[in-house]
């Protein structure tokens, strides 16, 4: 019998008891077969290989979720939706002569080596607060002996303290990264900008060695980044493969991915407390990584090659940093003041009514629209008092604050993000990425396990 099945009958058998809520015994039992099956260990369960060994799954649900997760989510790239993304993002690169397509980040003064070496030796560093480039440079332009790879093999932790991130999440993580990373290297007696010529140029065989030395910390996602930053940069010319590095699939690509309909699943995705191990995450970032680049394949196939961008990769920066930061983010707020006048601004700290001060009224205070009841002009996926832009007509407001629209870069500039039509038409605005919860450390799972006689167990925060 499957591990779904014997729970149903076991909550259909107490439930046929009486009414739960009457019935402390009852609630006593349901809740006590829902720890169970969601969160029990027990022996003869079976084992999965996961944190690089086999490992008892933490409960049936576990097991069932393991086994069925892919079939239950039926995760799939819609083909018509890829289309008419990739007729949005030809629009945008028109506009903006490719510029939105082409930023990664200010090379603070750095030379080619210079970019790559900090670059190299912090890109798996780069999660959770991680710093950006901008505080790494100056970190080595006061002392480059930071960054000196012997060093770092030696005593990773001091490399660590250096650029800031030592208080940061899973350190734990960061020391074994940094180490292997500058082992890599030091293994093949050569620095990271040099790297690309033992590889004959050949950025799939680079990639490819980095995703697999073992406590490096890079994955698809870091690889895929660190090489489109090389390539932006001009710090590697004359490679190949590029054209097959894919976007850097993170929360903000994989939200607007679903949001716009190019990745589509069978049910809503489920809490982190669900997806065990992380599979359903794995899962929708694989898919999304794929969807991606099936939009850049339609794009390049629609239009003329000087139309279009040269790899998916490059995709990223509009769709992670311009549609998934600014664009896609509850950044509008609805205020009412004391008087009954309504008003919107891309500040969630507004004290004063801008309308009475207009009509030289004693100040009267700003309350945001939804603490004193009142409705959204449009329906939105939201209930606080920031709104997404897309779905208020003074949503312009808050687009008119971004980055992006004070760059300057499209003629003539957005007002409203390019993909608002298309998700008014897909119907999937509320949609959320997946969220993953770590496998290593003091948070994750290998301290979850409790068993059915023990109790206890689960996540910390």
């Amino acid at each position: 019998m499957s591990e779904l099945k014997e729970f149903i009958e076991t909550i259909t058998n107490i439930a046929a008891q009486g009414n739960v809520d009457d019935n402390i015994n009852l609630a006593r039992q349901t809740v006590k077969e829902l720890n169970r099956f969601l969160y029990n260990t027990h022996d003869g369960i079976g084992t999965t290989y996961e944190l690089d060994e086999n490992r008892a799954y933490i409960s049936d649900y576990h097991k069932y979720w393991h086994k069925h997760h892919k079939e239950i989510l039926d995760l799939q790239i819609d083909e018509s939706s890829c289309t008419l993304v990739a007729d949005v993002l030809h629009d945008v690169f028109l506009r903006t002569n490719g510029e939105a397509f082409g930023y990664v980040y200010d090379r603070c003064g750095l030379s080619d080596e210079e970019v790559c070496h900090v670059r190299f030796l912090t890109a798996n560093q780069d999660f959770r607060g991680s710093r950006n480039f901008a505080e790494l440079a100056a970190i080595y332009k006061r002392n480059p002996d930071i960054f000196n790879l012997e060093r770092i093999s030696n005593d990773p932790q001091q490399f660590l303290n250096a650029i800031n991130v030592s208080s940061l999440s899973q350190n734990d993580k960061r020391s074994t990264f940094a180490k292997s990373i500058a082992n890599f290297v030091l293994s093949k007696n050569t620095t990271p900008y040099h790297l690309i010529e033992l590889y004959n140029h050949d950025l799939i065989a680079l990639k490819n060695d980095l995703i697999n030395e073992r406590g490096a910390g890079f994955k698809e996602k870091k690889a895929n980044m660190f090489i489109r930053d090389m390539y932006v940069h001009g710090v590697w010319d004359n490679v190949t493969g590029f054209e097959q590095i894919d976007v850097p699939s993170d929360v903000n690509t994989m939200q607007v991915a679903m949001r716009t309909g190019i990745v589509k699943s069978a049910i809503p995705l489920l809490s982190s407390f669900m997806d065990m191990f992380s599979y359903q995450y794995n899962d929708v970032d694989k898919i999304v990584a794929k969807a991606w680049k099936r939009v850049w394949e339609i794009w390049c196939a629609h239009y003329p090659k000087e139309e279009c961008l040269e790899s998916p990769v490059l995709l990223d920066y509009f769709i992670y940093n311009t549609v998934g930061k600014e664009f896609c983010k509850n950044k509008l707020s609805l205020y009412e003041c004391e008087r009954g006048h309504h008003f919107s601004d891309h500040s969630p700290y507004k004290k004063n009514c801008p309308i009475c001060e207009a009509e030289s009224i004693a100040k009267r205070n700003a309350l945001p629209r939804n603490q004193r009841g009142a409705i959204p002009i449009l329906k939105t996926p939201c209930t606080h008092r920031n709104i997404l832009p897309c779905t208020h007509p003074d949503g312009h407001i808050a687009i008119e604050h971004t980055d992006f629209y004070q760059k300057n870069l499209a003629t003539p500039n957005f007002t409203e993000c390019p993909f608002r039509e298309l998700c008014d038409r897909n119907g999937k605005r509320s949609l959320q990425a997946p969220k993953s919860i770590s496998i290593i450390g003091q948070t994750g799972w290998e301290r979850a396990y409790a068993t059915e006689e023990s109790g206890g167990g689960g996540l910390m925060s």
